[in-house]
């Protein structure tokens, strides 16, 4: 459940066109993210890279919205 979280959240970030939504995304040249990642840069868009990140009340609204 909470992978698809993070699934769903990484590929909204990414359809944006902007391609470092994670640390371990890459560039369009290939090279890692890393500190450039939104999820590593305070304000702004905040996607939800690792299970960790989402919380259970996330998780409940995610089941209450598949139903």
């Amino acid at each position: 459940m909470r992978e698809t979280i993070v699934r769903e959240s990484v590929s909204a970030y990414l359809a944006t066109g902007r391609p470092c939504a994670c640390p371990y995304n890459t560039t369009r040249n290939g090279a890692s993210c890393g500190g450039r990642s939104a999820y590593s840069r305070p304000g702004g868009a905040a996607p939800l890279c690792y299970p960790y990140d989402v919380s259970d009340a996330e998780v409940a609204a995610f089941r209450q919205s598949r139903h």
